[in-house]
């Protein structure tokens, strides 16, 4: 703050003073920085998104994460069970119980065959429901993962675990875990975008699935619009020139810079570059948008011109768009897939509106050269039940599936993941792991890993002690990498 007394002429010369050297200081960080590398954690300060270097060599370098909020039903999409068939209607058997102290999980629930055909796809012969036919065709470049395993059973606690490591709503989501260790590439567009989905229905955990956390805000995510405006009021209002906006931001600016010389405190250099960069969109969110440069081969792969796929459909696209202007991190959220009730209608809904543009997306980052640097994961907060639901009956046509967190299925794709494997094996009725159980933990040390971290050595200091993405957990899947 300002000094407070003395006259009208003292105050402004010491605010002339002050400002004219901070802003000498950045210019001069700005220069000894291009010279020396040591004075680097200096400009990252000014410039929270300054790209960074991981701690070896990575294999990704960007993150499209595909979040299908509420629960997809693997044994209806992934992972075919023949014994559902055979026991079908019967109750489940005890020894598949024995352990489990779940109140979703009940004993006199009945077990329930899947309505669904499956075919192998590829040369990798990835089992595939009816409803994931495009994906189908992607399996050669997929790696599934059929034994997930989550420590919670309840929506918003789920999705923030699978999206932070951690139920508590302090913690970085992974999207600004990412940010903070590699800064963007992109000068024009944030570091972390998030798209979501026009089901109708929104995502338990809300934003606190791509909260910035501890961190600075700078790392949080930004959520984007496919249509109309990207980002709301990001516009200039009525009557604010382009050289009067400049004028403005360029005072706001100057009085960030000098508090942030006097503190040093890093959500002023975030509250910098967020201006920056929210002035700079104002050109940069309009073109990424437009879509007339993309071919009529593109948009028809995509499914932009099919009412059903249009908005999911726009929204992968943009996602690749986004990479290729050096976003670091790009999460698309859709919803639904908690099938309570009328399981076999609902899957297929959210399936026709999410397949073809899940698998679009995967071929045109590969035939773009974009897959082997792009890291893409498809999956939910956990999976379902092999069992009808109890609390909603299960009247005939209308049957549905309870949460299940014990094993469910993910993809990956790209950004050195092994292709056209399947990681885990899960037990007769596909409701335990039976090889290779993956926790939630150790696909958070994968994903760092691939992106050229030692998930022990991303941390963030907080009130005296380390956080991160991981916890005190996590191991990285060998058997995952390329």
């Amino acid at each position: 703050m300002l000094e407070q007394g003395g006259s009208l002429n003292q105050r402004r010369r010491l605010f002339l003073k002050s400002t004219a050297c901070g802003l000498g200081s950045i210019a001069l960080h700005q220069l000894l920085a291009q010279e020396n590398p040591v004075r680097q954690s200096t400009m990252d300060a000014v410039n929270p998104l300054a790209v960074k270097a991981p701690h070896f060599k990575p294999r990704a370098k960007n993150v499209i994460f595909i979040f299908m909020s509420g629960g997809p039903s693997q044994m209806d999409l992934f992972d075919p069970k023949p014994k559902l068939k055979k026991l079908h209607g019967q109750p489940v058997p005890e020894s598949f119980l024995k352990g489990i102290n779940d109140a979703l999980i009940k004993s006199t629930a009945q077990v329930m065959a899947s309505p669904r055909t499956f075919k192998k796809y590829g040369e990798a012969g990835l089992d595939f429901s009816d409803n994931l036919p495009h994906l189908g065709t992607c399996a050669d470049d997929l790696c599934m993962i059929r034994t997930v395993h989550t420590d919670v059973s309840n929506h918003h606690p789920a999705q923030m675990l699978m999206n932070s490591g951690s139920t508590m709503f302090d913690r970085p989501s992974m999207g600004s875990w990412v940010t903070y260790g590699l800064g963007s590439e992109s000068e024009n567009l944030p570091g972390y975008v998030v798209l979501l989905s026009n089901s109708g229905k929104g995502v338990d955990g809300g934003s606190s699935l791509w909260s910035n956390g501890i961190l600075p805000s700078t790392y949080r995510g930004v959520t984007f619009r496919s249509r109309g405006e990207a980002i709301l009021y990001l516009s200039n209002p009525e009557g604010m020139t382009p050289p009067l906006q400049r004028e403005r931001l360029d005072a706001i600016r100057d009085l960030n810079t000098l508090r942030f010389d006097q503190t040093g405190d890093p959500e002023i250099a975030s509250r910098i570059a967020s201006y920056e960069l929210a002035y700079r969109m104002q050109t940069s969110a309009p073109e990424l948008l437009d879509f007339s440069d993309e071919s009529q081969a593109t948009l028809k792969m995509y499914g932009i011109e099919n009412e059903t796929t249009n908005w999911f459909g726009s929204n992968a696209l943009l996602a690749r768009r986004m990479i290729e202007r050096g976003v670091r991190f790009v999460q698309l959220y859709h919803s639904t897939w908690d099938d309570h009730s009328n399981l076999n209608k609902n899957l297929k809904t959210n399936c026709d509106m999410t397949d073809q543009p899940s698998a679009a997306l995967i071929k045109d980052l590969k035939q773009r050269g974009l897959l082997e640097d792009t890291l893409v994961i498809w999956g939910g907060e956990f999976g379902r039940t092999p069992m009808t639901e109890v609390r909603r009956g299960s009247s005939p046509g209308r049957e549905g599936r309870d949460h299940h967190p014990f094993s469910f299925t993910m993809l990956m794709a790209g950004g050195g993941v092994k292709a056209g494997t399947v990681i885990g094996k899960t037990d007769e009725l596909g409701f335990h792991p039976v090889e290779d159980e993956v926790h939630i933990h150790n696909l958070h040390a994968t994903i760092l890993h691939l992106l050229g971290f030692d998930h022990t050595r991303l941390i963030v200091k907080h009130k005296g002690l380390d956080y991160r993405l991981t916890g005190v957990e996590g191991k990285v899947l060998e058997n995952l990498i390329a």
